[in-house]
């Protein structure tokens, strides 16, 4: 065994790890099949999983609470709520991501338009979505200009072309960036027949799937996408902001805040996102609590996917607020 070249010996672990797994041998019964002591099996099961023959994935069933969810529909008059148990916080944004697929499918029809922006709620929210889900005559759009972010969950182009490809729609692009040197140079690209016309498409959607930004320094993601400085991000909290949706900033009691760097910035007006009849959102942690607050008293979404602690916790500010 020990002469083997390493093809045979990647055969031969294959080979035990079908016969323990799929054909559901023990090791006793592989071991007299191949001719080797069982603790040899034993050795070579644990040598095929250190080596990435085998890969274990344990696929348990999200727990919901639908009692949470009630109470924030309720509260906030939403058009629906998922709230999602997550017993550990590296679990989190993978959790919130299935359930949000599973709403996002739920509110699609055929020759709908989707708008999207970008952020790791998005990101994991789409990583989730089955590659069979095809809408017929769907439509997805950016609602914000591109980030050109080297970053996967910032990349609005990326985002766009894993909805393409998971839903079996058209993508309609910005070419343009998100963020611009001046409220001028913004203007000019708004007023672009280019730029124009993908923009009226955006204001006529009919779901927006969107993340809950944080304005906390290591949560923003801005900040992070190396977009805005520290010094920036510093001055929107001064002016009052505590996140924001879409682009969208808004204070800790939902008042929109206007924002010189606002003006930089390309994309959808808080109006134009109101109008978006279903505005999808999925977000937790403790970061993001006064966020999601703050969006839910602006009405920014009206379709929430957060974990049982994060909604009780805005749940508790809103009361004692």
């Amino acid at each position: 065994m020990e002469s083997q070249n390493p093809d045979q010996r990647i055969n031969l672990l294959a080979d035990i790890a079908e016969m323990y797994f799929l054909e559901g041998k023990n090791q006793a019964e592989i071991a007299k099949k191949v001719g080797m002591t069982r603790s040899n099996v034993s050795r070579l099961l644990k040598e095929a999983r250190e080596s990435g023959i085998i890969e274990i994935q344990i696929n348990r069933p999200v727990s919901e609470n639908p009692e949470l969810a009630q109470q924030m529909v309720e509260r906030f008059n939403l058009i629906a709520a998922r709230i999602v148990e997550v017993d550990r916080s590296n679990q989190l944004l993978d959790k919130l991501g299935g359930v949000a697929a599973d709403e996002l499918v739920r509110n699609l029809m055929p020759g709908q338009i989707l708008g999207t922006a970008w952020g790791t709620g998005i990101s994991a929210t789409v990583e989730h979505l089955e590659p069979t889900t095809a809408i017929p005559s769907l439509k997805v759009i950016q609602l914000l200009g591109a980030l050109g972010a080297h970053i996967r969950d910032y990349d609005a182009h990326a985002i766009v072309r894993r909805l393409e490809d998971k839903l079996d729609a058209e993508g309609i692009y910005f070419n343009a960036p998100f963020f611009v040197e001046d409220e001028t140079m913004a203007n000019l690209f708004l007023e672009t027949k280019s730029l124009n016309e993908p923009l009226n498409m955006a204001k006529r959607a009919d779901v927006a799937l969107l993340g809950v930004g944080s304005l906390d320094i290591d949560h923003c993601s801005y900040y992070l996408a190396g977009y805005l400085s520290d010094d920036e991000v510093y001055a929107l909290q001064d002016a009052g902001a505590v996140g924001d949706v879409c682009a969208v900033f808004f204070d800790g009691n939902g008042n929109l805040v206007e924002h010189e760097l606002k003006k930089r910035m390309i994309g959808i007006s808080a109006q134009d996102l109101l109008d978006i009849p279903i505005r999808i959102a999925a977000a937790g942690g403790p970061a993001k609590v006064d966020p999601i607050l703050g969006a839910l008293r602006a009405k920014l979404i009206n379709v929430l996917v957060t974990d049982s602690a994060t909604a009780a916790s805005v749940l508790k500010r809103e009361k004692t607020e």
